[in-house]
């Protein structure tokens, strides 16, 4: 006999808009055909019924007029005193009466209203149950009424109260005017209980019927706004990097301007020489050069956890250790073994190109650096740049920018984190711009267990002739057909006038 805010498929509002007039197109969602109704019928949604207002008013109305009309038979049979025909006005006006009378107040406090109305109608109806003198039919019926409006709370507690002030009603009336109780009624008493007793439920079948095609509309398209927020946010997705996507999906990172101090393992790398490469290829050949080389080495990126900071013409900025981090040694070592990958790929990426036509050798060089950085979104309120800024990045964009073609350059930093598992060379120091003193750099070599006997790449890029091999990747039953194109080659060679 209160309502629910599941009606007309809305969510639970909060507070705020539970206190606000339902008049409010803000509060209000559009229905069509059978679901249309009156402002004055959905104008008001409670939080602890499944009902809309207007199947309270009629419950609750159904219920009194059953409660008039077994009365009435009653009073005419004679059976109880005249003077309780009061009851039979009080049935007929209470509930349209506090129908308008609780609208004000239920504005403002929904929940605590509906229910004390649920409490006053518990205690109405045992009074008036016992003030007719109890008869066992339509006692029986209208307690089934009044017990389906209970049930409508939805909570244990809040139930078994309703039956409590019903008893208590009861207990009421019986002390103020004892009557027997009468165990046979007239047929007219019982018609009028039974007819009052399945138009209840007829009414309530419909209003539950209607919520549920309210709940079904809802639900298809709550799935179809779905689907498309999915959509919408993977598209968006392309321009973050997913670690920085995912947080902000689940809600682990507030979008606003703040940053943070961490360590990081910052990463640089570009293509040598792309500016003169850009000048002898067109432009769509040169676009889907660019794109292949950089959708490949994003892969190699995500294979080792790192966070695409962004991507300027044909260089990567890549760093570790935020939103996520393994530990600074970790990071450090993810992000060297990255880097080895990516040159890996780039000799791999090399052959695929020259059999395209691309004569000029493609090189990238790569700089590494480990330190504190500050990271965090950057910019203004309406456009923000998930970005690191800091010493520690500008000294990786000068080691990449001083590493020779194919090279990877790491500082001393980085280099006291990945020295156990990768060997590196001392390369002295350089003159990095920004920095006062001179900065010691280390060439990476490869992993330790990847030198000695076990070496499993191999290279050799000359006018004429060009051989990559990584000896791990190679299959048994392509064994012969390598050393098939080896005796060749050999061959060949032999065969060449001196």
């Amino acid at each position: 006999m209160a309502t629910d805010n599941n009606k007309n498929g809305k969510s639970k509002p909060s507070a705020s808009v539970r206190g606000r007039r339902a008049t409010d197109p803000k509060d209000k969602v559009p229905v069509r055909g059978a679901a249309a109704q009156s402002v004055a019928d959905i104008e008001l949604t409670d939080d602890f019924t499944v009902l809309p207002i207007s199947a309270e008013f009629n419950s609750r109305s159904l219920i009194y007029l059953t409660l008039a009309g077994t009365l009435v038979s009653i009073l005419y049979a004679g059976q109880i005193s005249n003077q309780f025909s009061i009851i039979v006005a009080f049935c007929l006006l209470y509930p349209t009466l506090v129908r308008f009378m609780s609208l004000p107040m239920r504005r403002r406090y929904p929940k605590q209203v509906g229910y004390t109305l649920m409490l006053f109608d518990a205690f109405f109806i045992g009074a008036i149950l016992v003030a007719m003198g109890s008869p066992l039919v339509p006692t029986m019926l209208l307690l089934i009424m009044a017990n389906a409006s209970f049930i409508c709370v939805g909570r244990t507690s809040s139930y078994v109260l309703c039956l409590l002030f019903v008893a208590l009603g009861a207990g009421v009336m019986y002390f103020i005017e004892p009557q027997p109780m009468f165990t046979e009624t007239t047929v007219l008493t019982n018609v009028i209980a039974a007819f009052g007793a399945g138009l209840h439920v007829s009414v309530n079948a419909y209003y539950t019927a209607q919520q549920a095609r309210y709940l079904k509309m809802t639900r298809q398209e709550l799935q179809r706004q779905s689907q498309q927020y999915r959509g919408l946010s993977q598209k968006l997705s392309k321009y973050l990097s997913p670690q920085v996507w995912e947080t902000i999906f689940r809600g682990k990172r507030d979008v606003k301007l703040e940053t943070q101090r961490k360590r990081l393992v910052v990463f640089f790398s570009d293509i040598k020489g792309f500016s003169e490469i850009s000048e002898m290829m067109e432009a769509e050949a040169l676009t889907e050069l660019i794109n292949t080389y950089l959708t490949e080495m994003s892969r190699v990126v995500m294979k080792y956890g790192g966070t695409i900071d962004k991507f300027i013409g044909d260089a990567i900025m890549v760093f570790f250790g935020d939103p996520e981090s393994k530990g600074v040694r970790k990071d450090a070592l993810a992000c060297v073994s990255m880097a080895i990958e990516m040159r890996k790929l780039m000799r791999i990426l090399r052959q695929r190109w020259r059999a395209q036509g691309i004569q000029h050798p493609l090189e990238i060089r790569m700089g590494i650096n480990s330190g504190y950085c500050t990271v965090g979104n950057f910019g203004a309120e309406t456009r923000m740049d998930y970005t690191i800024l800091g010493k520690e990045v500008n000294l990786a964009s000068r080691l990449e920018s001083s590493a020779e073609p194919g090279e990877i350059l790491v500082s001393y930093e980085t280099y006291a984190l990945i020295k156990d598992t990768i060997l590196c060379r001392e390369k002295g120091r350089i003159n990095a711009k920004g920095f006062s003193r001179p900065v010691p750099v280390y060439q990476v070599v490869d992993f330790r267990k990847e030198l000695g006997a076990r070496h499993s790449y191999t290279e050799v890029d000359l006018d004429g002739f060009s051989l990559s091999m990584d000896v791990e990747k190679v299959r048994n039953y392509d064994r012969d057909r390598i050393m098939e194109a080896i005796d060749k080659v050999k061959q060949s060679l032999n065969n060449l006038t001196p």
